[in-house]
């Protein structure tokens, strides 16, 4: 049996639904990610299990077959129908930190044990050990106003694995955190989790921080999981639009089945033409859908002979070349610079736009496509993801 088992929840403000008859599995020791945009569903969700918020009846996608009967969470055999957020074995990590500001530390930390009326030697030891999980023992009698945001961040998280929970909820807790803190507390996170075997159920908006952090992930939208997976997997087969949209780039390129031979097939592009791609499941001739294609599985060389060798042997290291590619030409519109990659937008003949990755990774200044540049691009028959219509 799961640790937690989230069964038919709803929850509703007025009438918009928040939440919408969502299940799902959680197992003990689990990083689980609850990822999403604005708006759909993750915090609501997150408070449910925490006990701030209840679960509404019914589902409201249902129809005339509404069960309006309510949803359940049960965590490790115990229904949680009714128990108070203080009575849960769970503890909430918030994004403000919620630290009290005349308190030290250490005071911080001890604080729901505390309230639990735990004897004072308890507290000690309990306190040192929260605080050497997230490195803080040498700030103890320091004021929050005296620390930096991640060590903020780290009291937080210490104050709520100090009553050993069976269940951390961590609601956007590195969202305020510069760029280069996110990601050391990110490395912290995974092995504080892998160090004290506590379940973690992390929600964020942010696609890259929820691919590093996870075991599986939970892709909402409009109140639904869209898609429930390992992260590789989320990435590289999406199961619909939404999902492959919305983590991380994508192309997708409408389409039809026109012919199958073996383990390949013809895609028709809309716009384009035909194109070779790997028979997956659903790909019936006639079938309509999408090739989801990542910008990093697309290879792009500068066409012409004014350029030299060192774009084309750039364009093969990266997957160009061999029998099994498709090619297009089309224009650099546009691209962005980011230091160790350049993703560029190319427009084909067609007027439909691709976009490709390209990787610094040459010795010295690279070459750079500049807009208006003619270029190649290609991909292997493998490289993409058929989306079902």
């Amino acid at each position: 049996m799961a640790l937690l088992e989230i069964q038919n929840v709803t929850r509703r403000f007025g009438t918009m639904t928040a939440v919408d008859g969502v299940s799902l599995s959680i197992e003990a020791g689990e990083f689980f990610t609850l990822l999403g945009p604005s708006g759909c569903g993750k915090t609501s969700l997150l408070r449910m299990i925490a006990g701030f918020d209840a679960p509404d009846n019914g589902g409201a996608n249902s129809g005339t077959n509404r069960d309006t009967s309510r949803g359940r969470i049960v965590l490790d055999g115990q229904d949680l129908t009714g128990v108070p957020p203080e009575r849960r074995p769970v503890r909430t990590v918030f994004q403000s930190y919620a630290l009290f500001p005349h308190m030290t530390v250490a005071a911080n930390v001890a604080f729901p044990l505390k309230m639990a009326h735990t004897s004072a030697d308890a507290i000690a030891g309990k306190v040192k050990e929260a605080l050497a999980d997230v490195q803080l023992t040498s700030l103890a009698m320091r004021f929050p106003h005296e620390l930096s945001g991640g060590q903020r961040q780290r009291v937080a998280i210490a104050r709520a694995l100090v009553t050993h929970p069976t269940m951390m909820l961590l609601d956007e807790p590195l969202a305020a955190l510069d760029a280069k803190l996110r990601e050391q507390l990110q490395i912290e996170l995974i092995n504080l989790q892998k160090e004290v075997g506590i379940t973690f159920i992390y929600v964020t908006h942010d696609q890259s921080e929820a691919l590093a952090l996870s075991h599986r992930i939970a892709v909402m939208n409009q109140g639904r999981i869209e898609q429930l997976d390992e992260p590789s997997k989320l990435y590289s087969f999406p199961a619909n639009r939404f999902v492959a949209d919305f983590l991380g780039q994508c192309n997708i390129l409408d389409g039809t089945v026109a012919a199958r031979d073996g383990n390949r097939c013809t895609f028709e592009l809309t716009r384009i033409g035909p194109i070779t791609v790997a028979v997956e499941d659903g790909m019936a001739v006639g079938a309509r859908g999408a090739l989801a294609l990542r910008p990093e599985k697309v290879s792009i060389s500068a066409a012409g002979p004014q350029y030299g060798a060192q774009d084309r042997s750039q364009s093969t290291a990266s997957g160009a070349g061999g029998a099994d590619e498709n090619h297009l030409r089309g224009r650099v519109t546009d691209f962005l610079y980011s230091g160790d990659v350049t993703l560029y937008v190319i427009e084909l003949a067609s007027g439909q736009r691709l976009e490709a990755l390209r990787a610094n990774s040459a010795p010295g200044r690279t070459r750079f496509l500049e807009v208006g540049d003619t270029v190649d691009v290609a991909w292997r028959f493998d490289a993409g993801h058929f989306i079902r219509e």
